[in-house]
């Protein structure tokens, strides 16, 4: 079993689904009341360098639930902010903590911080992946849909970003038909492109929002400008005109279909306020799933569950 989690395709799929099992089992006592002290004792430390509302509180509240501690530290705050190499921060931390979250830019530094520390190391996001968001994501469609995933399509509608990418990695990993739907000039990375058709990934890219979301079970979008991107909104609103999850595509997709969003949503712009309001939506069973599968993840990692 991996040391960290960093990206869905270092992990093997059954290894995966056990931490959907053991999500269900914390989910449900959670919901009992029953204590779940996997963690007590234990202490994981929360490095911030980009800003957080689900990350955070989803996160510091499954640690504590878990019988542990959280420490939350921002770079702003921290001598990171001040130019610390990453490795003497991990050999650190691997001295006081038992576990590292880290929420940044680079895919390159979470590594790096994994590649120096003794203890696990959990990606909260990078402008590469955000793969406890797609966890998450995945376990909300087993528990409305109750199918495997490798029985449903999903398609992927705006900008090929760190969504984006991690969609055709856990296309990649559990086998799924994914459908990607990007303007030109907007499309999803090379490399982790390339790697997924190397894994066998069954993905369609195309321009088109219609042929994407045709018959799909699942449809799935973010916000067209991410942070760092802001100096871009109008010129990316000018690029995703189309690219919305509205009433007509969500009419094209299976009438059961599901809609996801990993939040915060500009509603009326990449999805309307009708369809996140909507009978087929569930952000908000998906923003709750955020912390019980990350409690999976850290009782995986940190408690050798």
């Amino acid at each position: 079993m991996q040391k960290d989690f960093l990206a869905l395709t270092d992990w093997k799929r059954q290894d995966l689904e056990r931490m959907f099992e053991l999500t269900r089992e914390l989910k449900e006592k959670q919901k009992r009341g029953e204590p779940h002290r996997l963690l007590e004792g234990k202490t994981l430390a929360m490095l911030f360098e980009k800003s957080s509302t689900r990350t955070r509180v989803s996160f510091e509240v499954g640690m504590f639930q878990l019988g542990g501690h959280a420490l939350f530290l921002s770079s702003g705050t921290t001598q990171m902010g001040r130019g610390e190499p990453i490795k003497d921060t991990g050999r650190v931390m691997s001295r006081y903590c038992d576990g590292i979250m880290i929420r940044t830019f680079s895919q390159q530094l979470v590594e790096e911080l994994a590649q120096w520390s003794d203890i696990p190391v959990i990606n909260g996001l990078t402008d590469m992946y955000h793969p406890c968001q797609l966890m998450a994501d995945l376990f909300t469609v087993f528990e409305h849909k109750g199918e495997r995933f490798d029985q449903l399509s999903y398609c992927w509608i705006g900008d090929g970003n760190n969504m984006a990418n991690s969609w055709i990695n856990a296309a990649a990993v559990f086998g799924f038909e994914l459908r990607v739907a990007t303007p030109d000039g907007y499309r999803p990375d090379a490399e982790v492109v390339k790697r997924a058709e190397e894994l066998g990934a069954k993905v369609l890219y195309t321009s088109d929002p219609a042929e994407a979301a045709a018959g799909a079970h699942v449809l799935n979008t973010d916000v067209w400008a991410s942070m760092g991107q802001e100096q871009e909104q109008k010129e990316r609103e000018q690029a995703f005109a189309g690219y919305q999850i509205n009433d007509k595509l969500v009419a094209a997709a299976d009438p059961d279909c599901i809609v996801l969003h990993c939040l915060p949503a500009h509603r009326d712009e990449e999805i309307t306020d009708s369809v996140i309001e909507g009978p087929h939506s569930v952000v908000f069973d998906e923003a709750e799933n955020r912390m019980h599968v990350q409690k999976a993840i850290m009782a995986t990692l940190m408690g050798n569950r």
